[in-house]
């Protein structure tokens, strides 16, 4: 076959047909592995704010990239259209967390490699894959940093300062103004996890004591 032979009706019209017990399989499949990702996107999110219709998309990416990979390599003519189709697409959706990115990839790969009818590499992707996820998570919740936001009177300095210094704290910023003063400690889980700041509270001059952990949550 020469480069000539492209162009010709009889190659274009080439097409293997999906039966459908093939099409049922490889939808299931992509469902399955869509839901598995829908949970352990769920389970090891830990950025500012959950987005449902996010962790939905990745559920249908993998269904709708197998959907394409299935029928364009049924059909030369069908992957010669979805080539020049795609390539006009532009996506403006801001991704700001690389993980988001990394799952985003992760489903396109899983349509890619299901609709090619790799179910058994599919299926150890998906093990593996997902046992890195629960490894990453783990140890990002174990690393977790807190930040302790302390206002208090220019008279209690010392007392705070002390207390501060005994829970091992690292100061991030301090601002200083007429009306008091505002300091940023940074505390490890175990410190954050006590009831530090409730004893910090109760050290007279403090105005108030915020325990802010660097995903947005917070407990005052």
């Amino acid at each position: 076959m020469n480069f000539g032979d492209v162009f010709k009706s009889k190659f274009l019209s080439q097409v293997s047909s999906i039966s459908p017990l093939d099409a049922v399989i490889t939808l299931a499949i992509a469902i399955a592995i869509g839901l598995v990702i829908f949970v352990i996107y769920k389970r090891t999110f830990s950025g500012v704010m959950y987005s449902s219709s996010f962790n939905m998309s990745l559920l249908l990416m993998v269904v709708i990239t197998a959907v394409i990979i299935m029928t364009i390599s049924s059909n030369v003519v069908l992957s010669l259209g979805m080539v020049g189709a795609l390539s006009i697409i532009r996506f403006r959706t801001v991704i700001k967390d690389p993980v988001d990115i990394m799952y985003l990839f992760w489903a396109i790969s899983m349509g890619i490699i299901v609709g090619a009818h790799q179910y058994v590499f599919a299926l150890i992707c998906v093990v593996v894959i997902a046992a890195l996820c629960f490894v990453m998570a783990a140890l990002k919740k174990k690393d977790k940093m807190y930040l302790i936001i302390v206002r208090y009177k220019h008279g209690a300095s010392a007392s705070v300062e002390k207390a501060l210094k005994s829970a091992g704290g690292k100061i991030r910023n301090k601002a200083v103004s007429k009306g008091g003063i505002e300091t940023v400690v940074e505390v490890n889980t175990k410190v954050a996890e006590s009831d530090f700041v409730e004893r910090l509270i109760s050290v007279n001059g403090v105005v108030s004591a915020v325990l802010v952990n660097y995903n947005g949550e917070y407990a005052e």
